[in-house]
């Protein structure tokens, strides 16, 4: 028995990085989930109109991404069929403005919004943004945000996909499925994290606990 024992030692011993790569490895393949509510995204050029010259934003709270920030600061969108308050600002500012509702503010606001990701603004709804200090008159930058995985290039090569190529992705609980027409964004500097929106969150009853994988053919 005792030689037995110390046979089964040596053999844990021996077989437990073997195990412990593999549970890194199942875990590595599960990405977490951020969910999005509406926002906006302001050049410094818009925010001074909207908050008074030389305005600098408030940064409020951290996020998943790297360098990007919640801010105190919100404004109102407005739109031929109704106006949207209390829309949180993200930093930190931008070249262009880019606001990213969600599919039924579209209708509340009577603008059609295409889906896009974000910085894909050309062609783009416009709208007016009301600050307490002025308002902007947006040409174009009004989007639904397309849902997308956020990851670096040495992540996607490690799950065998490349930036900009769509992937199905599923993910488990009570209303588990999944969901198609997911892109990925690979880039340098990036947070691992699948976006979707609180009104895709809300129907698949998708929480920030959530955990997806990437369905490979």
């Amino acid at each position: 028995m005792e030689n037995y024992e110390d046979l089964l030692g040596v053999l844990l011993e021996k077989l437990a990085p073997a195990l412990q790569n593999q549970e890194v490895n199942q875990e590595s393949k599960e990405i977490p989930v951020g969910i999005s509510n509406r926002h906006a995204h302001l050049s410094q050029a818009d925010v001074d109109k909207l908050f008074g010259v030389g305005y600098q934003l408030t940064k409020l709270k951290d996020l998943s991404q790297p360098g990007q920030y919640a801010c105190k600061e919100m404004v109102i969108i407005a739109g031929p069929k109704g106006v949207i308050e209390k829309v949180r600002i993200l930093g930190p500012v931008r070249n262009q403005s880019q606001v990213e509702i969600l599919q039924s503010d579209s209708f509340k606001l009577g603008i059609k919004a295409p889906l896009r990701l974000s910085g894909d603004l050309a062609g783009s709804a416009g709208a007016t943004l009301i600050g307490p200090n002025g308002s902007v008159e947006l040409k174009e930058g009004l989007v639904v945000a397309k849902r997308h995985i956020h990851m670096l290039p040495e992540q996607a090569r490690r799950f065998g996909v490349t930036d900009g190529e769509e992937v199905t992705i599923n993910f488990s609980g009570p209303r588990g499925g999944s969901l198609n027409q997911v892109v990925i964004r690979a880039v340098e500097n990036s947070g691992l994290e699948c976006h979707i929106d609180t009104e895709e969150a809300n129907a698949l009853g998708v929480t920030p606990s959530t955990k997806v994988v990437i369905q490979k053919n």
